[in-house]
């Protein structure tokens, strides 16, 4: 059993990941400003900022994995960057592993090729492109940060958000830094097939200081 932690654990990916970790007997702690409309039994709810050096540390102190699954909208925008670097200076050294759950646009279009973001940025709506930015950033904090520190980052497949209404098919390919694409064209993956991938990184760990993707 290991003692997870869930940073942002209300939301669309981290409510999947807390419910996942639930199921699987693990010791989970969910932290967010809001307390969850539908609770799982079993977990411990955490309400409380994680811009506060107190309440963060509060759930991340002898864990073994802590989950950024945090939103960098509203209020939060501009703000995940500075907490990034905050856990990558107190968990470096510790037996704590880091996981980032961040976007599609660091993935390699293709073997060799351009990121997403290079090929779709003109593109995007102004107002999304600091969302993305936040990731492509928190991957650069990682990827350059102290080698004493065990990470992993996830990128979601090119659609993925609970507006989509993605059906979860209890499976998902799993891959490396190139976006994945299924046989018709389409990149998409539900929260709760993610979490499958995602929990079974935490306790079988293949991706040490790494990236890795998934599809449904």
């Amino acid at each position: 059993m290991a003692r997870i932690t869930v940073l942002g654990g209300s939301g669309y990916a981290g409510a999947a990941v807390v419910a996942e970790a639930q199921r699987r007997g693990h010791s989970v702690t969910s932290l967010s400003r809001t307390s969850p409309a539908d609770l799982v039994d079993g977990v411990e709810y955490v309400q409380g900022s994680v811009i506060e050096d107190d309440v963060r540390e509060s759930v991340i102190a002898d864990r073994d994995v802590v989950v950024v699954a945090l939103s960098p909208r509203g209020d939060m925008a501009g703000k995940v960057e500075g907490i990034v670097a905050s856990l990558i200076e107190r968990l470096a050294g510790t037996a704590t592993r880091l996981g980032y759950i961040g976007g599609a646009s660091s993935l390699l279009v293709e073997e060799g090729g351009p990121r997403l973001w290079d090929t779709t940025h003109e593109h995007m709506p102004a107002e999304v492109k600091p969302e993305v930015q936040t990731g492509l950033n928190a991957l650069e904090l990682l990827t350059t940060g102290p080698e004493g520190l065990d990470w992993f980052y996830v990128s979601p497949p090119e659609e993925f958000g609970s507006w989509l209404g993605t059906a979860s098919t209890g499976r998902y390919t799993l891959g490396g830094d190139v976006l994945l694409r299924a046989a018709d064209g389409t990149s998409t993956i539900s929260a709760a097939d993610l979490a499958l991938a995602i929990l079974d990184e935490i306790e079988t760990p293949a991706h040490h200081r790494r990236r890795f993707t998934a599809i449904g």
